[in-house]
């Protein structure tokens, strides 16, 4: 690890229905040692959430051996959602052995005697860039997180959006297709159904492309290049799902800064310029014609560095009061 001033480090972690990834990153936003695993696919029985758990505890113990004696202050954590902030569980959609897992409390007897937070890594996403990447400026932001899922994360003032159960931004989940495919979070037409890497591979082999490797959204990527039809019909018809959630999501909050990342987003150069032009297309109200897209600069450390700002500045992106559990409602 690059020898810096012996300043307090944040352990990061980031979940996601693919990979989960870990570092220490410290108060300027440095990720200074960092690791990374595919998620575990666990066999099907009782003990297949530990499973899972036994993966990430020990890549984190690695890391926290790595920190030395530069002291960790606390722990901070961006996850696939949805998840429930009052009870500190998570349920990730792309992750089915965990529901209702209570993450919070594995990772404070992992680290003890420091704070644990968690958001979703769309809100991360969002306060990583917002922080120190390419939303840096502006008070009224979406950052959209395009791979195994869609992710979203609002700040508005500044600060982060996330309403009361954590979940706000979730822009993968408006619905952009009245008529459109099954979703992997049980509706339908979502904007994740249309425009996730899997997603478009589904649709692109539903249209007869034979992909020539693995089938994954980089083989797709590489197609389209190519000129393959079908392929080039898969992103512009992702690009318009994104589209679509965007305006939607101007019209409601009236922003015109975006940020996309996150692995598709990696293939800009077929997924910008459709998506430019479906912005123009479904925009069209005066408020609506600045929206300004821009590809994410912390690439895919973004989840790790909000995840650690959660820590190193807590204002102005962790609420002073948390969210409280709902009282049970009086039958």
């Amino acid at each position: 690890m690059p020898h810096h001033a012996a300043g307090p480090l944040a352990l990061a972690v980031d979940i996601g229905g693919t990979k989960m990834a870990a570092g220490l990153v410290d108060a300027d936003g440095t990720v200074l040692a960092a690791d990374r695993i595919p998620t575990p696919r666990p066999l099907p029985g009782p003990d297949a959430g530990e499973q899972v758990w036994a993966g990430l505890s020990a890549m984190l113990d690695g890391l926290l051996k790595e920190a030395g004696n530069r002291p960790v202050v606390g722990v901070g954590t961006s996850t696939a959602g949805p998840f429930d902030l009052a009870g500190a569980t998570v349920s990730p959609v792309n992750i089915t052995a965990w529901r209702g897992f209570p993450l919070v409390d594995r990772l404070a007897a992992q680290v003890p005697g420091v704070p644990v937070r968690l958001a979703g890594d769309g809100v991360c996403a969002a306060i990583g860039e917002h922080w120190r990447g390419a939303g840096r400026g502006h008070d009224d932001l979406l950052v959209l997180v395009v791979s195994t899922g869609v992710g979203g994360g609002l700040v508005h003032g500044g600060r982060p959006f996330t309403g009361e159960s954590g979940n706000a931004g979730h822009v993968g989940h408006m619905v952009v297709d009245l008529d459109g495919d099954d979703c992997p979070c049980g509706g339908r037409g979502c904007v994740e159904a249309i425009a996730s890497g899997p997603s478009m591979v589904r649709y692109a082999l539903r249209e007869g492309w034979r992909s020539a490797g693995d089938g994954t959204a980089r083989d797709l990527a590489d197609a389209a290049r190519s000129g393959d039809p079908v392929a080039l019909r898969a992103f512009a018809r992702a690009a318009d799902a994104l589209a679509a959630g965007i305006v939607s999501a101007a019209a409601m909050c009236d922003l015109d800064q975006v940020v996309i990342g996150g692995g598709v987003a990696n293939a800009a150069d077929l997924l910008f310029p459709p998506l430019k032009e479906g912005l123009a297309r479904f925009g069209r109200l005066g408020f609506l014609q600045h929206i300004t897209v821009s590809p994410a600069q912390l690439a895919g450390d973004a989840g790790l560095i909000g995840a650690a700002a959660l820590i190193h500045s807590p204002d102005p992106y962790w609420p002073a009061t948390p969210p409280t559990p709902p009282t049970p409602s009086m039958r």
